[in-house]
């Protein structure tokens, strides 16, 4: 049991369901004991169902039965802006009626989220056996009515607001959250103070970025849930053309006097169809977003088997610019309305780290703060915390790591290894370091499994593969052997923080690889493996007081070769990211990866 449990505790558990990347946190006496997605455990990305693995793993961390649970924070409101759905749907009564009734279904599974907890409460407590609790009468009809009294329904946006400003060291800063659609909300504006949010403004859906760059990416042939970051990566291989340009600025109109924009529907299809429908298997489907117009406009629709043309990169560079320009419009205004020099922000357009790298050159925004989990992951996390203060009014404590998740000992690691008959050594942490180096140095692929797994999308050096960040064959190494993707998507630098003014043009901390930065043109030949084709790189800052393994890793390999960076990707082969040590010899088996780490357990081919 956590030390902190010995006080009389105050445990707030976070939940995001039914939406994508659902996910799970739970903060004891304001402290963040655990977060992770339960796509972790179901292996099925953005999964978006019920995250009954992720709050059972979040209770076995914090040490504590269901019972124990003070306050339940679901990052939903379906109550939120009602009247705002009501008149949006009177306005457009063509809609389609299985995206009505799905939605209606999705609502109603928010809105009875106490029968699944009652369920989850009824399996912890080791009744399942005997019967489901949804085909019987409730053993406990105190627990369901407690449970029913536990629950904060927190909005989407709100959510996300909390989850960057709260969990960061300001005490005062603007806020943004800007994605594609929750609660009937698409961009939400406020200011944080102390323990308060206090909300400035939003644009109703359907005037949308995240579906404004959804659609294109669709339309330049990347259709799956999550694809954006493609169309973010292969941007730097085209040209921003001022034709194109034009075109755009007829898609997104920006809104001066308020610093909101909205957007022309003529380019769209009817929103009243429907954006993303969650089927039985609760798997994210983004419906087609783009229509006739759109394809007259920026041409048809890029099938997947056809190839990438210059016309295609040019398309995405200036999607991109034009994204980067509506950010920094809404960013202006809200600076001058708060007079602020910090913001923090989230939501799944803050994943674009393209764009938030450019902040404080594009604003009189000074810091930004923006968390591991921006998307939607991070509701979980962001409800418990508008709970913990907002509603609270408890002491604020910043999160400083990412590294929520699942860990494994030695012991449990020579098990796995020991019960699937697979050869390891187990070495010294001098000696670990200098093995795993000399393989790196040697045109060796690295997985390496250490520590939590991260809470969020990005591989922060404790579920990572690693590659020597100064072979300009290292990405085709990587693609070839492990990750068969596309071969324009670049490859991230994580490095020792006291070096980053030394590598990259701009000199910030970067520990959840959220922003992309220019690297010094003198350090791009290098480090080519790490530099994208417009000479910037994904950093992750790294702290040796946070990431004690990581640090020394890339310390041990810069002592070999003066090379303060390892090229980092995520452990994982077209799947979520790996969690357990079964998962990491899985992929190690079905992959080209040279040598399997597991904490100190050695396995090479």
């Amino acid at each position: 049991m956590p030390e902190i449990l010995k006080e009389d505790p105050l445990i707030i558990l976070g939940i995001n369901a039914y939406h994508a990347d659902s996910s799970a946190a739970i903060l004891v006496n304001g402290k963040l004991i655990a977060a992770i997605e339960e796509e972790r455990f179901t292996r099925t990305k953005h999964w978006a169902g019920f995250p009954s693995n992720a709050i059972s793993f979040c209770l076995k961390e914090a040490g504590i039965t269901f019972d124990q649970v003070d306050h339940i924070a679901i990052g939903r409101d379906p109550k939120a802006k009602l009247l705002n759905k009501l008149l949006f749907l009177a306005k457009h009564p063509g809609g389609s009626l299985k995206a009505i009734l799905e939605r209606m279904h999705n609502s109603r599974q928010v809105a009875t989220i106490h029968k699944d907890l009652e369920q989850l409460a009824w399996e912890l407590s080791g009744q399942a056996g005997k019967g489901n609790i949804k085909n019987q009468q409730i053993a406990s009809p105190k627990l369901a009515m407690t449970l029913r009294n536990k629950i904060h329904q927190v909005e989407h946006h709100r959510s996300h607001l909390a989850s960057a400003f709260f969990a960061s060291s300001f005490n005062e800063a603007a806020l943004i959250s800007i994605d594609g659609s929750g609660d009937f909300t698409t961009v939400m504006t406020g200011v944080g103070r102390g323990n308060n949010i206090r909300i400035i403004d939003s644009i109703d859906f359907p005037h949308s970025l995240g579906i404004f760059y959804t659609a294109f990416t669709q339309l330049l042939g990347f259709p799956h849930y999550g694809d954006e970051y493609k169309v973010m990566g292969l941007a730097p291989y085209g040209t921003v053309q001022p034709s194109l340009i034009q075109k755009l600025k007829d898609v997104v109109l920006l809104n001066k006097s308020n610093g909101l924009f909205r957007l022309n529907m003529k380019y769209f299809t009817s929103p009243t169809k429907g954006i993303i429908s969650y089927k039985e298997d609760h798997i994210p489907v983004v419906n087609s977003l783009y229509n006739g117009q759109m394809e007259s406009w920026f041409g048809k629709s890029r099938e997947q088997h056809e190839p990438l043309t210059q016309q295609h990169k040019d398309l995405a560079a200036s999607v991109q610019r034009i994204t980067e320009e509506t950010i920094f419009h809404m960013l202006n205004h809200l600076q001058k309305v708060t007079g602020l020099h910090n913001v923090c922000i989230a939501g799944g357009v803050a994943q674009n780290s393209v764009a938030m790298g450019k902040v404080t050159r594009n604003t009189p925004f000074t810091q930004v703060y923006i968390p591991p989990a921006a998307h939607d992951a991070g509701i979980s996390l962001g409800a418990a915390l508008y709970v913990q203060h907002q509603v609270l009014n408890k002491q604020r404590s910043p999160v400083l790591s990412a590294y929520t998740g699942s860990a494994f000992t030695n012991e449990a690691i020579e098990l796995v290894l020991k019960d699937r008959n697979i050869s390891y050594k187990k070495l010294s942490e001098d000696e670990l370091y200098k093995v795993v180096t000399d393989q790196l140095i040697n045109a060796g692929v690295v997985g390496w499994f250490s520590g939590r797994s991260e809470f969020g999308p990005r591989a922060l050096g404790a579920r990572s593969i690693l590659a020597d960040p100064r072979r300009s064959d290292a990405k085709e190494l990587i693609n070839s052997k492990i990750k068969r993707r596309e071969s324009f998507r670049p490859f991230a630098p994580s490095i020792l923080k006291e070096y980053v003014e030394e590598y990259f043009e701009v000199n910030g901390m970067v520990p959840f690889m959220e922003k992309v930065f220019p690297i010094r043109k003198s350090k791009q030949s290098l480090i080519p493996a790490v530099t994208h084709v417009d000479g910037t790189g994904r950093l992750q800052t790294v702290d040796k007081a946070i990431s004690p393994r990581f640090y020394q890793l890339i310390e041990t390999f810069r002592q070999k070769t003066g090379v303060p960076i390892l090229l980092n990707t995520s452990f994982n082969e077209n799947e979520p990211i790996v969690n357990t040590p079964d998962e990491a010899v899985d992929c190690f088996l079905r992959t080209e990866i040279d040598m399997l780490v597991l904490e100190n357990f050695v396995i090479k081919r």
